[in-house]
């Protein structure tokens, strides 16, 4: 994990956690649905991911109980939360909700 994520979510830009695992199948099913995103929506959304076996107090902190499980935060709050794969054109209309 770069940088420490406290700044990371407290800041005004969205950003969009993964939390994965390398041993999970649906997370390799997200990864490149996420790259979309991303390429659709520049730099109005920041996407980080975190391995929740090698970062297990963040994930302890937010309860991640199962991956992938994806939060939006602004401002250090958590705007939205979604376990599980989730269609690009969602997780856009999402994020953009809160643009």
């Amino acid at each position: 994990m770069k940088g420490n994520f406290n700044e990371i979510i407290n800041s005004e830009q969205l950003i969009l956690v993964d939390f994965f695992a390398d041993w999970c199948g649906p997370c390799k099913v997200l990864a490149p649905i996420l790259k979309e995103v991303k390429d659709e929506m520049g730099e109005t959304l920041k996407i980080v991911k975190i391995d929740v076996d090698k970062n297990q107090s963040i994930a302890g902190k937010y309860q991640v109980r199962g991956v992938p499980t994806m939060i939006l935060f602004k401002e250090g709050k958590t705007l939205w939360r979604q376990s599980g794969v989730v269609q690009k054109s969602e997780i856009v209309k999402t994020a953009t909700s809160f643009l």
